[in-house]
């Protein structure tokens, strides 16, 4: 397997747990949907209803990381970072994943795997609420959320790897993104000529390229 094909299978699996994860919140939505009907119109409200929506709002935030960082997505303070050239970001990069990234998952992976051990052995139930729901099934979220970043990790290492060699980021697996739709919107407009909606999506996605800073093209998922 070449680098490239082993970097897009990380992001390949990473991408798919975010997906799935993402359903997540159709099921938050008609449980809140559900608790307000029941609440304040007929005067039953739901006792683990607080328990319940933290636990499925939980599970999407922790589940969708790897995605996140597969997406080079994350909150960066770049205004040194995006002005330095990709050996350089690359060097930093591999720095601080050494030094923070690497233990503080690899930690949060060990952790969780013991909590989420002690939660299932003691039928662990929600104290917040009278009667509250079990809460073991969700903390086994987090050693999974970890080991999903962690695996994310070691191909963002290899990237900084593969951009130190060669002095240019690594082709990154992308998914759709708002310049998708800017140009499904213009396809379909009848006032815009075929040059003029050319121009405008690669114009679009020359300021989506300039603002990623770190030359992320790449195949899209569907």
């Amino acid at each position: 397997m070449g680098v490239q094909k082993f970097l897009h299978t990380i992001d390949e699996i990473s991408t798919w747990a975010g997906k799935a994860a993402a359903w997540l919140i159709m099921g938050l939505m008609g449980l809140v949907c559900i608790e307000v009907f029941k609440r304040y119109l007929l005067n039953a409200p739901t006792a683990w209803i607080f328990d319940a929506s933290n636990m499925l709002y939980g599970s999407l935030f922790m589940l969708c990381g790897a995605y996140t960082l597969a997406q080079n997505a994350h909150v960066r303070g770049d205004f040194l970072y995006s002005s330095m050239k990709p050996r350089t970001q690359a060097s930093l990069d591999l720095v601080l994943y050494f030094l923070f990234f690497i233990p503080g998952i690899a930690a949060l992976v060990y952790a969780g795997y013991d909590y989420a051990g002690d939660s299932w052995r003691i039928n662990e139930h929600s104290n917040i609420t009278a009667d509250g729901p079990p809460v073991y099934h969700f903390k086994t979220m987090i050693p999974i959320a970890g080991a999903l970043v962690l695996l994310q990790g070691v191909a963002e290492i290899v990237r900084c790897v593969m951009c130190l060699k060669t002095g240019e980021w690594p082709t990154r697996l992308k998914d759709v993104n708002e310049i998708d739709v800017v140009g499904e919107q213009l396809a379909a407009s009848e006032h815009v000529d075929d040059e003029a909606r050319n121009r405008a999506i690669e114009q679009a996605k020359s300021i989506d390229e300039s603002a990623r800073q770190r030359g992320l093209g790449g195949e899209t998922v569907r």
